[in-house]
């Protein structure tokens, strides 16, 4: 089968969606399927060996350009390949990671006009090129923010074209009004074209259904799945007790949850655990990092606090193999949980909020303890309830390494996504 994956690079950010849909191409692959994974905006950025293609479309100069002048809507597009260099891109990423959702109202809505907004030649590029050049079997984007590109490619192609949900309202929640309702009304007219959705998880398919004015029957869940190779190695000796967390250090992933349970479960007694953190940190979120580490020294307990840089995907496994008990004590509802998932494989226990698809995850598995969210008091007692079990960790930890393996690979990702495609796929 011939699958077109369009994608969405995050302004040089590891993002868990791109990463997903890499390692998503990566397995269709090995299961002999011609899967070609296409980035919009901006390179992607992985840890694991890159699937995508070199060429971007809507290339996030250009598609800013185009947003804020009449000129570059009708530039040549040899110009517009200038604009396209992946250097070039790289470059520029370094400045769009600091731009907020909230300032990319317009943007999103003129996106999601598809040729009738101001990115038109850049649909005409995408609808050209799988015309003439792929002409794919089935169409996969791994976001709504996107659709607006759908009805033309409808026309072009003929065939059926999916909508990933892995995040979109998050995005979707920060746009200022009025531009949050006008997208939200230009996702439900591109609707009409969409032959069905994706969700990671049951919860999530509940809740963008009802979220977006979609139809429940048009979403299925395919729950997300990692290549296993390097995870689950040996653990290395430590003397200390280290408690993990793993992603990208902002706001919304609730890292503050996190030290502010940390220095409660400090202030009661574990004199001999620690905190380790890793994950992505932009310069957007410096200033937040640094607040909590002025936390930790005004507790006294920065020396008990380590930062890791891990850049490859070795890098991640030997952090995670160096910890005990993860947490990423989310804010927001996660749709996914990869990294619950990255923690499970190297068999180490999570404790999460009792929110988004944690419990679908943990309840499935049995590897880990759900809190309430946004608690830090509790999220203190749940991570205490580990660290003073050793045989409890073991048992957790043990069950979620096992559902890992069982349910949540690449390969079972894979054949999930086949299966589904078929459905809708013509039989060649």
């Amino acid at each position: 089968m011939k699958i077109a994956f369009i994608t969405s690079g995050a302004a040089g950010m590891f993002c868990g969606s791109c990463m997903r849909d890499n390692t998503l191409v990566t397995a269709l692959r090995g299961l002999g399927h011609d899967a070609l994974l296409l980035p919009t905006y901006t390179p992607i950025r992985t840890d694991e060996p890159d699937a995508s293609e070199s060429r971007v479309f809507f290339g996030g100069v250009n598609v800013y350009l185009q947003q804020k002048s009449w000129l570059f809507r009708h530039t040549p597009r040899v110009l517009d390949r200038l604009l396209n260099f992946n250097s070039l891109l790289r470059y520029v990423s370094r400045f769009a990671v600091r731009t907020k959702y909230s300032e990319l109202g317009q943007l999103t809505v003129s996106m999601l006009q598809g040729t009738d907004g101001k990115q038109r030649k850049e649909v005409a590029k995408l609808a050209e090129w799988l015309a003439n050049d792929h002409r794919p079997d089935a169409v996969i984007f791994s976001n709504a923010l996107l659709s607006g590109a759908i009805p033309t490619l409808k026309r072009a192609l003929g065939t059926p074209i999916l909508v990933t949900l892995q995040g979109d309202d998050i995005f979707l929640d920060a746009l200022p009004e009025p531009d949050r309702r006008k997208a939200l009304e230009l996702i439900r007219k591109n609707d009409t074209d969409v032959t069905g959705y994706i969700a990671t998880s049951r919860y999530y398919a509940e809740y963008m259904s009802d979220y977006l004015g979609v139809s429940r029957e048009k979403v299925h869940v395919v729950y997300p799945g990692l290549n296993l190779a390097g995870h689950g190695g040996p653990k290395p000796q430590r003397d200390r007790l280290a408690i993990g967390y793993f992603a990208r250090i902002a706001p919304e992933k609730g890292f503050h949850n996190l030290v502010d349970a940390f220095i409660r479960l400090k202030s009661t007694g574990a004199p001999g655990v620690m905190l380790r953190a890793s994950g992505w940190l932009g310069e957007n979120n410096r200033e937040y990092f640094e607040e909590q580490l002025k936390k930790l020294d005004a507790a006294g307990l920065r020396n008990d606090f380590e930062h890791v840089d891990s850049p490859t995907h070795a890098d991640k496994v030997r952090f995670l193999n160096g910890v005990d008990v993860f947490s990423v004590p989310t804010t927001y509802h996660e749709p996914k949980g990869l990294y619950v998932l990255e923690a499970w494989a190297n068999g180490v226990p999570v404790v999460q909020p009792r929110h988004g698809s944690f419990p679908e995850l943990i309840d499935s598995t049995g590897g880990g303890l759900l809190v309430n969210p946004d608690d830090p008091a509790a999220l203190a007692e749940g991570l205490k309830a580990l660290l003073d079990d050793a045989a409890l960790r073991a048992k957790l930890g043990d069950a979620g390494a096992a559902a890992v393996r069982e349910r949540f690979t690449a390969a079972a990702m894979a054949r999930d996504t086949t299966a589904l495609l078929e459905r809708f796929v013509a039989p060649t």
